[in-house]
């Protein structure tokens, strides 16, 4: 855990609680798992003083549930007190194997039922926690983010609609564009991104890989994911390069502008690893188009890196490329819903965020600055040390 020396003097601002939605049980258990294993072992002021009671708990997730009536209208109903408690609520609105019966038909949970159980969980709340936070890692209707035209403005009015429920602080993860939080400028908005857990995933799987200028490049596969291509790249200490999408401006297709090409703009490729780094893969056909021009290129492994692995198309357009050798591995959180097949594919690898977000949790509890886990440079650089080293004990630093 990062600077674990920042919280053996903090005071928590309230007693811990985290509320797990279904749809992120598995991410929330393992979260849950952490911070047991952080608190038993630090060594804070709090630890021994009955003032601060159920500062190490064997567990920290409260009995909540959302149950749903024959009809499909829903209630939330929390088991025990949450009066005075600085409540952490985490829910993947992405997850669309969750189902509820509506006059006896089988109905699966979109974003819209996650984000309403949500609500519901705050209204049940009834404003008697200490602080309410809510943890997205894939913000609802994130891709919904601004306004063109006669259009809604999903994102930010869903930031506006927490926010007056009671919600303080937002946490989520590689938002796809972080400016919505100017929709409610007073309360507080983490953004984090996973770039360590990415090159410790990929270096874990490979370690075949040659980590300078002279091997590797870093590519965004548009202009909206230069940030994050420039700031891995610079950390890595190697090149980037962009596609920017030509599209067709005169057809809408499933409300958007048709890709007519990706076109590359950078420097060349020939022989070189590529990592393309992203936010998310959703169908996949622009990342597999990408990837295969790479190949075409003369790239010798091509390493697909996206913060979430939706996969809304499924796996069939992804194996079949696999099987062309357009790309080598793909990389993906598990911050949202994974689905079971995606696991047994020879091409995936999980970059695992469950300690990282118990981090964020437990720092933010402690009210303690969010600088000691935003940004991992110096945790990539000494990862990267001892990986170019070849140490032996690279793959176990702690994260």
């Amino acid at each position: 855990m990062p600077n674990l020396h920042e919280l053996e003097a903090a005071i928590p601002v309230a007693p811990l609680k985290l509320i797990v939605m279904d749809s992120a049980a598995m991410l929330g258990h393992s979260v849950n798992n952490h911070l047991v294993n952080f608190r038993r072992d630090v060594k804070n002021i709090a630890k021994n003083d009955p003032a601060f009671e159920g500062y190490v708990s064997d567990n920290f997730i409260l009995d909540a549930a959302c149950y749903r009536f024959g009809s499909g209208e829903g209630k939330a109903v929390l088991s025990e007190s949450i009066r005075g408690k600085d409540l952490f609520i985490l829910v993947d609105v992405c997850n669309h194997s969750i189902t509820y019966k509506m006059n006896g038909y089988t109905n699966h949970k979109s974003p819209d039922d996650h984000y309403q159980d949500l609500k519901r969980i705050i209204s049940a709340v009834n404003g008697k926690a200490h602080r309410i936070n809510v943890i997205m890692p894939f913000l609802y209707e994130g891709r919904q983010h601004k306004r063109t035209g006669r259009e809604s403005l999903d994102c930010a009015y869903a930031i506006e609609e927490l926010s007056k429920m009671g919600v303080s602080n937002f946490i989520t993860f590689d938002a796809h564009d972080p400016r919505v939080q100017n929709a409610e400028p007073l309360r507080g908005f983490d953004n984090f991104t996973p770039p360590y857990q990415f090159i410790r995933a990929l270096l874990a799987t490979d370690d075949s890989l040659l980590i300078d200028k002279d091997n590797l490049i870093v590519i965004s596969p548009d202009e909206g994911a230069l940030d994050r291509a420039v700031y891995f790249a610079n950390v890595l200490g190697v090149d980037t390069g962009m596609f920017y999408k030509r599209r067709d401006y005169s057809t809408i297709v499933n409300g958007k502008n048709p890709i007519v090409a990706h076109e590359f703009l950078g420097d060349n490729i020939d022989g070189k690893d590529v990592i393309i780094i992203d936010d998310m893969i959703s169908s996949g056909g622009s990342m597999i188009d990408t990837a295969k021009q790479l190949k075409a290129m003369n790239a010798k492994r091509v390493y697909i890196c996206c913060t979430f692995g939706l996969f809304t198309d499924g796996l069939k357009r992804f194996d079949e490329a696999y099987e062309k050798c357009y790309f080598d591995k793909v990389v993906t959180t598990n911050l949202t819903y994974q689905i079971p097949e995606l696991k047994s594919r020879p091409y995936y690898v999980e970059a695992d965020m469950s300690k990282f977000m118990a981090s964020i949790i437990d720092f933010m509890n402690h009210d303690s600055s969010m600088a000691n886990v935003y940004t991992p440079t110096d945790k990539i650089r000494e990862f990267l040390a001892s990986y170019n080293n070849r140490e032996t004990g690279y793959s176990s630093l702690t994260e």
